[in-house]
């Protein structure tokens, strides 16, 4: 069965996926604005981020926040993924996606005519994780190219050389914070998502069914 009743309630986030979510939140939160603090030293473009939103103080501490959690967002995304892979859980939540069933839900969404159902994605939910777990890989493997650029120089060059590959993971990190920005949006949309993510459970009486 997907899910796990409890009574009149249905748990349809488990433990193991309650604390990766909250942990991985925690861990982009300081990556992101130590790598804005990282960005600020040296930057890409002609802007810089303000100083509120950033973390180190300076570019020393901004790098030490950074690889610091870096291992942290690492261990626990491979926790994650292993969990979602092994459990049948990324195929049950993520699966099936095509485009014809994104396109049929953003319009939905666009007509204010989407419903939600507890421990469910739509299909634009579907390409957006999958999306951030794609992002998350190439802002971990240019953020290596980076840091290692003598040591990991294959992979440096295979990603188009180091000025390349900062523009990557910069791109990276920019994907990363629309996800974040989209999540909260719907979250803000569909209040009780956070109680189930909390709680892990909604009330037997939803349907959790597609």
């Amino acid at each position: 069965m997907p899910y796990e009743r409890q009574g009149r309630w249905i748990v349809i986030h488990p433990m193991v996926v309650r604390l990766a979510h909250w942990l991985n939140a925690t861990s982009i939160v300081v990556m992101v604005m130590s790598g804005w603090g990282i960005y600020n030293a040296s930057p890409l473009f002609a802007f810089h981020f303000p100083v509120w939103a950033t973390l180190g103080g300076w570019l020393g501490g901004s790098i030490a926040w950074h690889l610091a959690m870096l291992w942290v967002l690492v261990a626990n995304a491979a926790i994650y993924v292993a969990y979602g892979l092994l459990s049948g859980r990324f195929v049950r939540m993520l699966l099936p996606l095509t485009p014809g069933l994104v396109w049929r839900d953003l319009v939905d969404a666009l007509s204010l005519r989407l419903s939600h159902t507890p421990g469910t994605y739509n299909a634009v939910q579907r390409l957006a994780y999958v999306g951030v777990l794609i992002l998350g890989a190439v802002a971990v493997l240019s953020g290596l190219a980076l840091w290692k650029p003598v040591q990991l120089q294959t992979l440096a060059s295979l990603l188009g050389g180091y000025e390349v590959v900062r523009r990557i993971h910069f791109l990276a990190m920019a994907g990363i914070v629309g996800f974040v920005v989209l999540h909260l949006t719907l979250v803000a949309l569909v209040p009780r998502t956070l109680l189930a993510m909390l709680t892990g459970r909604v009330h037997a009486g939803a349907d959790v069914s597609r």
